[in-house]
């Protein structure tokens, strides 16, 4: 039978009697798989972390235990590409699992939040330790986000001694089974003037360990058009859809010529709302002008975990009533980031085979108030709740839905 959770795991493990084909039935939902291109009900086999069988009508008895989901949307666990994490060590950091795996994401990518001094602190109290499956993307500053905080207003860059492109390479090397690339933030009073020297020598160690640069606008001493001339094929412009102050749009509304130009030659735009960083006029504009985003995550940590951002799904949640549908917001949050990037291949998807990452939500109607980074408002008329979560075929947690012989 299955043991309850322990203090050190939220996973419910289970071993599976001889008399059981499966370990674990996800029973009756609404599958929405982008990557089998999927939407239709269908039932979840895992035998094991794999995903043994998806098909209708699977008999329950086939199963140690049964997830009921009737009535449910059922995905791809999400991938959130941009979350802070480093909690007690960048201030702006949250408790990786109670804001993660408890709410349907089962990997995120910490976005700078450690850099090559401080990451073997971050590997050992967060990625090895945490539910949630943690990737990193490092700061090219060597204290990566311990510097800025409410009582702080400099960041880690505005002193260019913290960059070492050649520790932050050799860093990476050492955890490149976890390190997915590195992070440049270009704020004023993060870098000051030397913002383009900063990026420069972020992309000096990117181009080391070819991996790509995550590259932080708003609010950049240098103009947007300057920072997009540096960003090559596989690097991602997070904050895409910041307001108007070094965002993406030009005074008349337009996309800016240097940001077509850059998704032509294939970077990605990733929303990263956070605290400052989303815009519903902004993300309207763009849309009318069919520039979407190839990833949609949360930036979720000690300044909006509580409004605006909350999660990510809320966040996908605003771009449904922004007009995408349920199957783009959730493709952005499970088929794009793996496709995107190398180290995430295999997850967000529930192909025979694939890891055991399911989320099941509620989507839940009538009236709710969404609110941008800015303090805008939109009425949407359809939320995803988060309800249950499993991970390489483990439940997290007490579901708050039916589960069966558990």
């Amino acid at each position: 039978m299955c043991g309850l959770a322990t203090e050190e795991s939220g996973l419910l493990k289970a071993q599976r009697s001889p008399s059981y084909k499966y370990d674990l039935l996800v029973k009756g939902g609404r599958l929405l798989d982008p990557s089998q291109e999927i939407s239709a009900n269908r039932d979840i086999a895992i035998s094991g972390s794999k995903v043994a069988l998806l098909a209708r009508n699977i008999p329950e008895s086939d199963a140690l235990h049964v997830l009921q989901a009737k009535g449910k949307i059922v995905t791809p666990g999400l991938i959130d590409m941009h979350v802070h994490v480093y909690d007690g060590v960048a201030p702006l950091s949250i408790p990786c699992d109670p804001n993660h795996i408890a709410k349907g994401v089962t990997t995120v990518v910490d976005a700078g939040s450690a850099g090559a001094n401080t990451f073997p602190g971050f590997r050992k109290y967060v990625i090895n330790q945490a539910d949630t499956r943690v990737k990193a993307m490092l700061n090219i500053s060597v204290v990566g986000q311990s510097t800025l905080s409410m009582d702080n207003a400099w960041g880690e860059l505005i002193e260019l001694r913290y960059v070492n492109p050649k520790l932050t390479a050799a860093t990476i090397e050492k955890h490149r089974d976890v390190i997915m690339g590195v992070k440049v933030r270009l704020t004023e009073n993060i870098t000051g003037p030397h913002d383009l020297q900063a990026l420069g020598m972020a992309r000096e160690a990117a181009d080391a360990v070819k991996l790509p640069l995550m590259v932080h606008i708003g609010a950049s001493y240098s103009p947007v058009n300057d920072i997009m001339g540096m960003l090559k094929k596989g690097d991602v412009l997070t904050h895409c859809f910041r307001d108007k102050d070094g965002g993406i749009i030009d005074d008349n509304g337009r996309i800016l010529p240097s940001v077509h130009q850059a998704i032509a030659r294939g970077v990605h735009l990733d929303v990263g709302h956070g605290a400052g960083s989303f815009s519903f006029d902004t993300a309207e504009l763009a849309l009318e002008q069919d520039v979407l985003p190839g990833t949609i995550s949360s930036d979720v940590h000690q300044w909006n975990v509580n409004g605006p951002v909350f999660d990510l799904a809320t966040t996908l949640s605003k771009f449904m009533q922004l007009g995408l549908t349920l199957e783009q917001v959730i493709e952005r949050a499970t088929k794009n980031p793996s496709m995107i990037h190398g180290q995430l291949n295999g997850l967000g998807t529930l192909k025979v085979g694939a890891e055991a990452d399911v989320a099941v939500f509620d989507l839940a109607e009538g009236d709710f108030v969404f609110r941008d980074a800015q303090g805008a408002t939109r009425i949407g008329h359809r939320l995803l709740r988060p309800v249950a979560t499993v991970k390489g075929g483990h439940l997290y947690g007490m579901a708050s839905i039916p589960v069966t012989r558990l």
